[in-house]
């Protein structure tokens, strides 16, 4: 047992040094600026157990070692805490953050902020549409005949529609309609707003029946749409910071799955609001992703997230330091959207 626990101090010492220097880790060095409180011989069995258990390995290039998938696994599996971050960082999300205007700013500058705290690939996921609720329905006559609805939801999104309507609708008739939308879907979580779409049209006094079908059709149309999640993303020049270990080959695929959008999305389909996870290298099942992990985390007041956000990098990556910032953003963003 002892034993063990000695070799996790010296993966965790391997994982650390690594991770700061960005070159492969020799026993000497380890004596030299860790207190493993052994001498470098014993070190150097450990560090042959460690290989032969498939914790670290040598680069072809060194005669230092890295860790593998398998050894970054099992040290972000024992992180006893993950680090705090600093005041004057709290202080900077907090001021970073505060002075977004709407949805699509606070998003732009979550992404931001991750890349340069984390030094990562930043990205975050619109608010899901079917996890949103109405907020509210606004109606603006553009013609005699042609009405913009607009449907805000308590995420701050936006999604417009023009509705054609059969018979001129003045300004009092707009203004009536309006009142009878919202106080129909006002707090009603879109998933479950097309159910109460039919009553509306049926119960709706006899003038305002054919506008209120016309614009209940689009608004059906609307709910029932598949909107495309989308991301936002941060940061891809981090990618070219680390060296040729990082990415053997090439970068292209990470960047080609991260302008694509849908694998990542995949990924983000598993996020809670207070769990961050973390997938390590071989762990992700798409090829272009095999090189890289994802640390990720749900964002959204309450039990269930509205999106996703997190960092993606080279599996060479401060995982206590990332899984905090990822944490504390992600946090303070479901907070922000819940107070707009």
């Amino acid at each position: 047992m002892a034993h063990d626990d000695r070799r996790l101090r010296v993966l965790r010492a391997i994982v650390q040094d690594y991770v700061s220097t960005n070159d492969p880790v020799g026993s000497k060095a380890l004596a030299a600026r860790y207190d493993l409180g052994v001498s470098p011989a014993t070190i150097r069995n450990d560090m042959a157990v460690l290989e032969e258990e498939g914790y670290i390995t040598q680069p072809h290039t060194s005669a230092g070692r890295v860790p593998t998938d398998k050894g970054y696994r099992f040290f972000v599996d024992r992180l006893s805490a993950v680090k705090p971050l600093s005041v004057a960082e709290r202080r900077a999300i907090e001021k970073f953050l505060d002075g977004a205007v709407d949805l699509h700013d606070v998003l732009g500058r979550t992404v931001r902020l991750l890349a340069q705290l984390t030094r990562q690939v930043a990205v975050v996921q619109y608010p899901t549409l079917s996890r949103s609720a109405v907020r509210h329905l606004e109606l603006v006559p553009l013609t005699a005949s042609r009405l913009l609805m607009v449907l805000i939801t308590d995420t701050g999104r936006v999604e417009q529609r023009v509705v054609e309507v059969a018979a001129e609708a003045d300004a009092d008739t707009v203004a009536e309609l309006r009142t009878l939308l919202n106080a129909s879907f006002t707090g009603a979580k879109l998933a479950e707003a097309s159910g109460k779409v039919g009553d509306l049209v049926e119960g709706a006094p006899p003038h305002l029946r054919g506008l209120v079908a016309a614009v209940s059709a689009t608004l059906l149309e609307t709910l029932m749409e598949p909107t495309e999640d989308r991301l936002v993303i941060g940061g891809t020049a981090n990618l070219a910071r680390g060296s040729a270990l990082d990415f053997p080959g090439t970068v292209r695929p990470l960047l080609e799955a991260l302008e694509e959008q849908v694998v990542v999305l995949r990924l983000m389909a598993e996020v809670g609001p207070s769990t961050v996870l973390v997938s390590i290298g071989q762990e992700n099942e798409h090829e272009a992703l095999t090189g890289a992990s994802f640390v990720s985390v749900g964002y959204g007041a309450g039990e269930q997230a509205l999106g996703g956000l997190g960092v993606v990098g080279p599996t060479r990556m401060d995982y206590a330091g990332n899984m905090a910032a990822v944490r504390a953003v992600a946090r303070y963003v479901g907070q922000l959207l819940a107070e707009s």
